[in-house]
């Protein structure tokens, strides 16, 4: 009762990295709360597969359907289930990614259980709120923060009186990190059945398509970002010749993305790709607060921007006043002349 859930997405047999990412950081919540970490996790012959990949983040309960028509995901069975053993176990906290089966699955179940969601949170924490309108004082609530109005503000959203707390996260904002304290890493096999009924398997699905990625900007130590600033899409050429000195990754802005400068699957922010590499070189990025939320945490951060006053270089390490025509080739043959 009232422990903190995390919803495990798979591909195969495979666990997604959004979820391994959420569970950690529900273990932290559940530290903070004094409650166990449960997990569930729904797929075809997952049993006995899976639990290595869930089990060493730090769960307490592993709840693993299996059964023929769970996988690839639809969006009945797996609504059912968690409404059901929701229903059951009461979490007061529940976490999904906010991937394309995370934005299907969550607000189905939180429509059922009239809970509410907070979708493409940023930060998870735990605190306390007045409620002026009632005078009630609630403690131990689900801190859902997240940008909105277009990236303007940062809200912070609280559901004082509904359970669970429900909120997606998109993947790379939070870190994964393996559990080194104790955990109960009890694992139960429930019986699918009781939770879904045969009715949920009237869609099928015929075929499908994965494409693999064809960047790995989210895993790279270097990415080089462009901006409006950049000016064009040859204005993107150099900074591809410059990450290929570099090794490094090539991201984007939004603004450099709607321009048609770059493809989508570059765009770093909280509506593209969260970063977290060792050294962010930003060119010609203003620095609105939605683009800042996806490489904030970045190790170093170095901006090139000709304004002194552009929001990046408050957050940056290191500030390259200048034109990224101007200081971008100087970099490039630099790196060629001193690279091994």
């Amino acid at each position: 009762m009232n422990n903190v859930f995390v919803y495990c997405e798979i591909e195969g047999t495979t666990v997604a990295e959004v979820s391994q990412e959420l569970l950690t950081k529900g273990r932290k919540l559940a530290n903070e709360l004094g409650v166990d970490l449960e997990a569930v996790v729904a797929g075809t012959g997952i049993k006995g597969v899976v639990e290595d990949q869930i089990l060493p983040y730090g769960v307490d309960k592993l709840y693993v359907f299996d059964a023929e028509g769970l996988f690839p995901y639809t969006s009945a069975p797996h609504t059912d289930i968690l409404v059901n053993l929701f229903k059951e176990e009461k979490p007061q906290i529940a976490l999904m990614g906010a991937t394309v089966i995370g934005r299907d699955l969550g607000p189905r179940v939180s429509s059922s259980l009239t809970s509410g969601l907070t979708a493409d949170c940023t930060q998870l924490e735990i605190g306390s709120y007045d409620d002026v309108k009632t005078g009630k004082h609630y403690d131990n609530l689900l801190y859902q923060i997240r940008p909105a109005f277009g990236g303007n503000i940062v809200a912070t959203i609280v559901n004082p009186d509904h359970r669970p707390q429900m909120a997606t996260v998109r993947s790379g904002v939070m870190q994964k990190a393996v559990y080194d304290g104790k955990a109960k890493g009890q694992v139960v096999y429930p019986d699918v059945a009781k939770y879904v009924p045969t009715t949920d398997y009237v869609v099928k699905v015929i075929d499908r398509h994965v494409e693999a990625s064809k960047n790995n900007l989210k895993g790279a130590a270097i990415v080089v970002a462009g901006g409006y600033g950049m000016g064009s899409k040859e204005g993107f050429d150099m900074l591809f010749q410059l990450a290929k000195e570099l090794h490094a990754e090539v991201g984007a802005s939004r603004a450099a993305v709607d321009a048609g400068w770059v493809d989508h699957d570059r765009q770093v922010g909280q509506t593209g790709v969260t970063v977290h590499p060792k050294v962010y070189i930003a060119c010609g990025i203003s620095g609105q607060i939605q683009h800042i939320a996806g490489m904030q945490d970045a190790g170093i951060i170095i901006s090139v921007n000709s304004d002194p006053d552009a929001p990046i270089n408050k957050i940056a390490d290191y500030v390259i006043n200048g034109t990224v025509e101007e200081v971008i080739p100087k970099l490039i043959k630099y790196y060629k002349q001193n690279s091994k």
